[in-house]
């Protein structure tokens, strides 16, 4: 089972990426790009649950184990105000103009799609990615299973070519591999992941826009 998760997980690292470098480099405001999109949480989703069976997980102490929620949202918006400030930050500051253009390029996305469109895929991508990292990946790497989650996550998303979304991809990878570790499962991470993407999605073009 550890051997079939670790090639099913490996196959679908590489097709991952291909299909997020392709989607990123669609012009804003076409159609495909929203299709390309789902055609990248398919393929987390179907790779996530080809590897084998994925958990939900439960945290606590002794006998009043419960499914994690609440915890994990208000991590999800302690995430956005780190990165709501770091933002404001690097705007201000004009060393960091290459990072904003870069910044502005992704959030072109957002100004060009429908807002429920754009909200839909969001959301069905980084329960998608939760699924497939924290889920099939984390399950099959038995040491050191946050930092090497972490580093495939970074990597797939690489193939964007955008600084911007690699640093974010590590910050999120570490917060949400900790999660997975901690409750053994992959609500945790998709709960955090979903309260970060949603919020980001409508706070940062109010900054940057």
């Amino acid at each position: 089972m550890l051997r079939r998760r670790q090639i099913v997980t490996g196959v679908f690292v590489v097709i991952g990426a291909a299909v997020l470098g392709f989607s990123l480099r669609i012009e804003p405001g076409s159609g495909w790009f929203y299709v390309s999109t789902l055609v990248l949480a398919s393929v987390w989703i179907l790779g996530a649950f080809t590897s084998g069976p994925l958990h939900l997980g439960r945290i606590g102490h002794a006998e009043r184990l419960r499914r994690p929620v609440l915890s994990p949202i208000l991590l999800g918006a302690a995430m956005v105000g780190v990165f709501v400030l770091g933002a404001l930050l690097i705007r201000e500051i004009p060393l960091f103009d290459p990072l904003v253009r870069q910044i502005q390029s992704v959030l072109d996305y957002t100004v060009e799609g429908p807002w429920p469109l754009l909200l839909f895929v969001t959301a069905v991508n980084g329960v998608a990615e939760e699924l497939f990292f924290r889920g099939g990946a984390y399950a099959a790497t038995p040491r050191y299973p946050v930092p090497v989650t972490t580093v495939a996550y970074t990597v797939a998303t690489l193939a964007t070519g955008n600084v911007m979304l690699t640093f974010a991809a590590v910050l999120l990878g570490v917060v949400v591999g900790l999660q997975r570790r901690a409750s053994g499962g992959i609500l945790a991470p998709i709960l955090t992941h979903l309260t970060w993407s949603i919020s980001m999605l409508f706070l940062l073009p109010l900054i940057f826009l």
